[in-house]
């Protein structure tokens, strides 16, 4: 069997393995994840820069303002600013690594209250529509999206005030409430906000200089949100939400066949969704896209043939489904519907389930007899899934 090495593969190897001799580790898979993760974090940053430099180009220049779609990120080569009035967001001149923090969710034992900035209900609803299209915020559970907005503060702007500056590191990410605000990247304003929109949001994940600089054209209100606040709560989250995964695939029998490194990858490939009483998670016929692992409920499992309707089974916390339709290629058997008010199913989709679980398939192939007699019993002898079609 032939085997195409892949562009770059190489190359790549050889540089981890010199900073491996170079640093001899103590941690290597540590280490390993640490480089790569930076290499990540290194492109991002280039990216940035190449989306900045087309953003600053003389095309672009020809419209002085930003939709809401454009994007200025928090990294460029950074040239002679501008002499901008200095005002109390940019006191002092440059911060230095002010959002350089690492956090560790592993190593935060603390039970810190959450941060709570009190809010009028309508400001609430400003922060949840406009943070709502922001890409960090899109994979967010309702109930993080509430922490994060009840962690931002709010700040009153003058006229002339700096809110960030090119160069500086990004600590806060910012909302527009209120005001205008001019852009300004290599001493040539590139644009404006006037009364809408957020800036700044790279900060809340990477140490990257910010791009531009952004000042007050009025006065205003801004709300912001520090990285090191928004690490804490969505990245001790997840790993909270990873550990109860683990510990969910940990209990069930088809996983054991998966090493410890397989099963992270499962759980960090699991998202969770809330079903009402009666509401439909499932329907008999549909193409399968997604498998589902009860978290907590029960779920009851119904079939309708030749006009009847029979419930095959009630599975509780622990119990998984969904998973035939995926092995067989064939539209679900069976329709699957939430029993209580507290049912919850962690869902891994075909993708992540064809990649993922390789190993498991096995073992879930020979449960398939045990579905078509279970069937066969409430249908007929002649049921068999191969029969089941669109």
């Amino acid at each position: 069997m032939n085997f195409e090495i892949p562009e770059g593969l190489t190359d790549l190897l050889q540089d981890f393995t010199v900073e491996v001799l170079r640093k001899r580790p103590a941690d290597l898979l540590q280490f390993a994840a640490q480089y790569f993760d930076n290499l990540l974090e290194k492109r991002a940053s280039d990216n940035a820069k190449n989306l900045l430099s087309k953003v600053s180009s003389p095309n672009h220049l020809d419209s002085n303002h930003v939709n809401d779609d454009d994007v200025y990120s928090d990294e460029d080569d950074i040239g002679d600013m501008p002499e901008l009035p200095k005002g109390r967001f940019a006191a002092g001149g440059r911060r230095h690594s002010v959002a350089a923090e690492k956090y560790n969710p592993e190593e935060d034992t603390s039970e810190e209250p959450d941060i709570v900035h009190p809010k009028t209900d309508d400001e609430r609803q400003y922060l949840l529509k406009t943070i709502g299209h922001i890409f960090i915020f899109r994979s967010l559970e309702q109930k993080q999206v509430d922490k994060v907005i009840d962690a931002m503060f709010g700040r009153q702007v003058d006229l002339n005030d700096v809110i960030i500056e090119q160069g500086d590191d990004g600590d806060n990410f910012y909302v527009i409430e209120s005001g205008k605000y001019d852009i300004y990247v290599n001493k040539q304003k590139v644009g404006e906000y006037d009364q809408k929109g957020s800036f700044g949001e790279l900060a809340l994940m990477y140490n990257m200089p910010r791009a531009a600089t952004i000042v007050a054209a009025s006065s205003g209100k801004l709300w912001a949100l520090d990285r090191l606040t928004f690490k804490r709560i969505v990245l001790k989250s997840a790993f909270e939400k990873r550990k109860m995964y683990e510990q969910l695939l940990d209990n069930m029998p088809m996983f054991k066949s998966l090493n410890s490194y397989e099963r992270m990858n499962v759980a960090d490939a699991l998202f969770s969704k809330s079903f009402k009483d009666g509401e439909s998670i499932i329907k008999q016929g549909e193409d399968a896209q997604c498998m589902y692992f009860i978290e907590q409920g029960r779920v009851r499992i119904v079939r309708e043939q030749d006009g009847q309707s029979k419930e095959i089974a009630m599975y509780e916390k622990g119990d998984y489904f969904g998973e035939l339709a995926l092995l067989t290629k064939n539209p679900r058997a069976a329709s699957a519907y939430a029993a209580g008010d507290e049912t919850k199913c962690a869902i891994l989709d075909v993708d992540a389930f064809e990649r993922l679980l390789g190993p498991c398939v096995k073992i879930m192939q020979k449960n398939i007899p045990d579905y078509e007699e279970q069937l066969r019993k409430l249908f007929g002898d002649k049921f068999s899934l191969a029969d089941i079609e669109k």
